[in-house]
């Protein structure tokens, strides 16, 4: 493994290219880390969140390390009606299935106005952060599988793959508390950042069958949602304002 090639200018460029995918890439590790650690008490939430991003971390390197048989898994397992299965589509297709289950009971908890009160006791609150934890890990594999195939497919220097992976978590987690922060704040967001997962589980699984949906589209349609939801939470404020100066 070689990290001198990270000095040469086209190091440099695949370096900061890739480092930028990343990030971009992490966009829905990181709600659904955000999401899933607002359920747990204010105390837990912080390490809940590094405990899932160092996951991630640690997924993405090993699987760096194992890119002979990440390849592996693009090889046709099975066939179905004229259809070729790989390993990374079963992968796909279980993590789109997952993302789809999760996002649709937790819209699903706050339609019918259900709360989640802190658990009470050290034990609980242990039993609470490991189901998360675990949950995180559990989608962790499925994001790292774009995250490692898009640096796959931007150099052959692993020093460079390993260095970008590492910047983009830390991206991740300097921005991951202040994301969930804002997504706890506003309630209206934490359904936009649901039905963004719902969208990106619909991606997994069209991906599990070979339609590829680039996420170009998705992230336009979020971004233009969260424009309107901001101008949204603008007017509601204004309104709000003139309403305590009237009285």
């Amino acid at each position: 493994m070689d990290f001198s090639a990270i000095f040469s200018t086209e190091g440099l460029i695949a370096f900061l290219t890739l480092s930028l995918l990343e990030i971009v890439l992490g966009i829905d590790n990181i709600i659904f880390i955000s999401i899933l650690t607002n359920k747990l008490p204010k105390e837990s939430q912080s390490s809940a969140r590094i405990s899932g991003i160092s996951l991630a971390l640690v997924f993405r390197v090993a699987m760096l390390f194992g890119i002979t048989w990440i390849i592996q898994l693009t090889e046709p397992l099975f066939t179905i009606m004229d259809m070729e299965f790989t390993g990374r589509d079963l992968v796909l297709l279980a993590g789109g299935l997952f993302l789809l289950a999760k996002s649709t009971s937790e819209i699903h908890h706050k339609m019918e106005g259900e709360e989640h009160h802190e658990e009470e006791g050290k034990s609980k609150v242990r039993k609470g952060l490991a189901g998360i934890i675990i949950q995180i890990a559990l989608l962790d594999i499925v994001f790292s599988f774009d995250s490692i195939l898009t640096a796959i497919g931007m150099t052959q220097e692993l020093g460079i793959m390993i260095l970008a992976v590492i910047v983009s978590l830390i991206v991740m987690l300097i921005f991951a508390g202040k994301i969930a922060a804002f997504i706890a704040k506003h309630p209206t967001l934490q359904i936009l950042a649901l039905s963004f997962l719902i969208l990106i589980g619909v991606m997994l699984i069209a991906e599990g069958f070979h339609q590829h949906i680039s996420k170009g589209y998705i992230y336009f349609a979020v971004a233009f949602s969260l424009i309107v939801e901001i101008i949204n939470m603008r007017v509601r404020k204004g309104s709000a304002k003139k309403s305590l100066k009237k009285r």
